[in-house]
């Protein structure tokens, strides 16, 4: 797990970045790529000339150089246009032409990325370690716009010898390069600006520092034409002893073509290292683009910086940092304390009895949140676009009914979360209740008229439901509680165009648009199931709250509408859509004076039957309802024998082991020997719509995941890992990135859900706001070790025949009750660091007499013998 080799390096981009501050690819060969750092994606590119390199020198002349990339992965023809695109071979800017190491080996556990390499020419071992901090609960910490390298050096001679480390950067700025150096107390920063004014949208810097005592520096390499400034570069490099620096004047023309991008700097450091010893090198590289604008709709048009009130807004960072310069200088300054608490958070993540399987996808989704899908705003609000086009965000918004899935952030970053919750309601919500499912950017702007997406807005209220236990804090909950009871009543407003439920019967029996884009006509168990969870928790939150009347209302609707369901939408196998396809009646409600678009849109004419519905199929979400409700704790939604055979039923219908002899007309993620769990399929005695439900066809990560979590939950233990075992088999480093599954684009927000996995192996279950949490392995009970985050506070959990411990690495964690419910019989003891508690033991729960609070670094042991 973790390891490539080969092949297996060729499609690795390991993003280094902060929480929506931009990154940038370390691909698996060592190249810096995909320079994510503009606040926007910018996939497939490369900061031409940007690298690593090393000589080692005996005293008298240098033994060897080369740049610490391994070879190229093919092909090799070229790619883009005209002098250096198709047909002229690699881009020489990619440093493939220079001597580079024979193995390389790339060892990824996110957040953190060792690469190491070797070559029989060169008279030392090199280990290069890369990261950003991800430090769960510390959000500032893990939004810093900076790469961090510590790159160590084993002499494996038998004689001393100096080690130059270089690093040369183009400067990333388009236009004027201004390249300057400066020594900050010990600190040798390389600092690269252009000519923007600070309001422009494409003001900006970025530096390359080292903390290193011997170090040599150029502001600029050679300008001059053709390929001059590589090969004077390499010559200078590679001489014995030290290089000069070269200025050019800032006004100064730069008379470079196109065979040579923008003008390049660097910075090396030498170490001298005696036989068998090893010593390090440490960079960062940091950005600042404080200016961001809405580049992707209507309001494209670049903004002038003298005029920036209307669509024009500053990134978080801005707030923290004065520029790359001073990023720089807090990550010397912090770097101990950053990487030893990203650490520990890996190694926590890592260090664990779960299949290799699931911290695979696990740990590889959590980067996401490092990706250029999100963005935080000035107030260091969260934003998350679906995923990343090449070089634009892919469907703007947060969009609700896609971050439904995404369970990684409101456990690792809670407070980040909850800011999803509050834009959304504050600007995405009509008076009538209505829920946009998109939130437009800047803030402030007009709510979409497009119509309120039904999976979206339930999907809300079951997040604020957990948002609220996750966190316990119910003056949020309040601020939040209007907003919310309008969410849920607009099911029966009188406003509500689609009809959705007019009879409060607790069945959605309108026009539902959902997250497969389209709409469905009629009940459904995947859609009324949002409805019956946000109506229960509802239910639950209102009766929290002193509001009987409105538990009572929701709660009746919920009873009423789960019946209903159970009775009417089970086929003995899987719930199904109740839908007459051929009967046109159906799309004519929804058709007014000024909307013709239900019949327009889904009247299959030639068929004589309406389009893109399930009817008889066999749907992957039909019982997503109840996937959310058993990791946040509110019970049951279905019939649970109906969900264990709907699950076996999608195994059995849905699940491919091969794809080789299946038809698939959608976009292909999994093809060929490939396997995964299509969207929908109908089985042999069932009627497949003409048109049936888009992408009914497609495997698409973050369903699989939901899926495969709700089958580990209700005991399908093997079909479940089976299943994310597919998954992780088609992202192997040749084939696809580990680190950026994709769906609607890349580095795709739904794939988060895959956190669940780990709440679904552990039995993790909590209620912060009753001070509680408890744990139920379902597998290795025996010896069973996992990470846990919750509230204010993340660690440990470790369990076996003799000990249960509880171990607190970050943070603080207050509770009354530890739920452990795989413990029948009684136990000896429980001490909090050390000290003895006392407490009571019934029927799994341990109960103490008042709040507990284990600090950092410390332990609740729980003696079973």
């Amino acid at each position: 797990m973790g390891i490539y080799i080969g092949e297996k390096t060729k499609e690795i981009s390991f993003p280094l970045g902060g929480i929506g501050a931009g990154c940038i690819g370390l691909a698996g060969d060592g190249r810096l790529i995909d320079w994510e750092i503009f606040n926007r994606p910018n996939k497939n590119s490369n900061n031409g000339f940007t690298h690593f390199a090393v000589k080692a020198e005996d005293g008298q002349k240098v033994i060897d150089s080369r740049i610490l990339q391994g070879h190229l992965q093919p092909p090799y023809t070229g790619t883009g246009n005209k002098w250096r695109g198709f047909g002229h071979g690699v881009n020489r800017t990619t440093m493939s032409g220079l001597p580079k190491f024979e193995n390389v080996e790339f060892i990824g556990e996110f957040p953190i990325a060792n690469i190491n390499l070797s070559d029989d020419s060169f008279p030392g071992l090199i280990k290069l370690t890369a990261f950003n901090p991800f430090i769960p609960l510390n959000d500032k910490d893990s939004s810093i716009p900076a790469s961090f390298f510590d790159i160590e050096v084993k002499n494996i001679t038998d004689k001393q010898l100096n080690y130059t480390i270089n690093f040369a950067m183009s400067n990333p700025l388009k236009g004027i390069n201004i390249n300057r150096y400066k020594n900050i107390d010990g600190l040798h920063i390389m600092n690269m600006s252009g000519g923007y004014q600070e309001k422009d949208y494409n003001y900006g810097n970025a530096s390359i520092a080292t903390d290193s005592n011997n170090i040599n520096h150029q502001e600029y390499w050679f300008r001059g034409r053709w390929f001059d400034n590589l090969e004077i570069y390499w010559r200078e490099f590679t001489s014995f002893g030290a290089y000069k620096n070269r200025r050019y004047d800032k006004n100064e023309t730069i008379e470079m073509d196109n065979l040579t991008g923008n003008d390049v700097c660097m910075i090396s450091a030498t170490i001298s290292i005696n036989p068998g010893e090893t010593k390090k090198v440490k960079y960062v590289l940091s950005w600042y683009f404080p200016n961001c604008y809405n580049y992707w709709d209507e309001f494209n048009k670049e903004p002038e910086y003298k005029d920036t009130s209307k669509n024009y807004w500053k990134n978080y960072y801005s707030t923290i940092f004065e520029d790359s310069t001073d990023v720089a200088t807090y990550c010397y300054k912090n770097w101990d304390r950053l990487y030893k608490e990203t650490l520990t958070f890996k190694e926590a993540l890592f260090d664990s009895t779960l299949p290799a399987q699931v911290i695979d996808a696990l740990s590889a989704n959590i980067s996401i949140l490092k990706s250029p899908t999100c963005l935080r705003l000035e107030n260091g609000e969260f934003y998350g676009w679906e995923g990343c086009h090449e070089d634009t965000g892919s469907c703007e918004g947060s969009c609700t009914h896609v971050w439904n899935y995404a369970y990684a952030l409101p456990f690792l970053f809670p407070n980040l979360e909850r800011s999803m919750r509050d834009l959304n309601y504050k600007y995405n919500q009509k008076e009538n209740g209505e829920m946009c499912f998109r939130l437009r950017l800047p803030l402030g702007r007009e709510i979409s008229d497009f119509r309120a997406c039904a999976d979206g807005q339930f999907g809300d209220v079951i997040k604020v439901y957990r948002e609220w236990k996750i966190s316990g804090d119910t003056d949020w909950l309040i601020s939040n509680w209007k907003a919310v009871k309008k969410s849920i009543e607009y099911a029966w407003e009188s406003t509500n165009y689609d009809k959705w439920d007019p009879e409060k019967s607790g069945v959605l029996t309108g026009r539902q648009h959902h997250t497969l884009d389209m709409e469905l006509f009629g009940p459904n168990s995947w859609l009324t199931g949002f409805y019956l969870a946000a109506l229960k928790a509802g239910a639950e939150m209102a009766e929290f709250l002193g509001e009987k009347v409105t538990a009572d209302e929701y709660r009746d609707i919920f009873n009423r509408g789960k019946k209903w369901v159970d009775n009417n939408l089970f086929n003995g196998e899987y719930y199904q859509q109740q839908i007459d396809l051929k009967d046109k009646e159906i799309l004519k409600e929804y058709v007014t004076n000024d909307d013709n678009s239900a019949i327009d849109s889904y009247w299959n004419k030639e068929s004589k039957e309406i389009k893109y519905q399930i009817g008889e199929g066999c749907i992957i979400d039909q019982v997503i309802a109840q996937w959310h409700s058993n990791i946040i704790g509110l019970g049951e939604i279905f019939d649970p024998k109906n969900t264990k055979k709907t699950l076996h039923s999608l195994y059995k219908y849905n699940f491919k082991p091969t794809m080789v002899n299946f038809y698939n007309p959608c976009r292909v993620y999994c093809l060929d020997k490939e396997g995964g769990i299509v969207i929908c399929d109908w089985p042999d005695d069932k009627y497949k719509p003409i048109v049936p439900v888009p992408y009914a066809e497609e495997t698409m990560n973050g369903f699989e995941y939901q899926v495969a979590t709700h089958m580990i939950q209700e005991g399908m233990i093997s079909e479940g890992l089976e299943i994310v075992k597919a998954v992780r088999d088609r992202y192997d480093g040749y084939k696809r990135n580990p680190w950026n599954e994709f769906e609607c684009g890349s580095n795709y927000a739904r794939s988060m859900a895959s956190y669940g996995l780990l709440l679904a192996l552990s039995g993790f279950e909590f209620d912060m706001v009753n001070q509680a949490i408890g744990f139920n392995p379902v597998i290795n009970q025996d010896n069973f070790k996992c990470f846990w985050a919750i509230g204010n506070a993340w660690g440990t959990f470790t369990s076996n025949n003799e000990t249960v411990q509880l171990t607190v690495l970050y943070g603080k964690l207050e509770i009354k009750t530890l739920q452990l419910s795989f413990i029948k019989d009684k136990i000896k003891a429980v001490k909090n660091n050390e000290e003895i508690m006392n407490h009571r033991f019934n029927e799994g729960s341990i109960e103490f007499n008042e709040t507990i609070s284990i600090k950092q670094n410390t332990k609740l042991m729980i003696y079973r013998k």
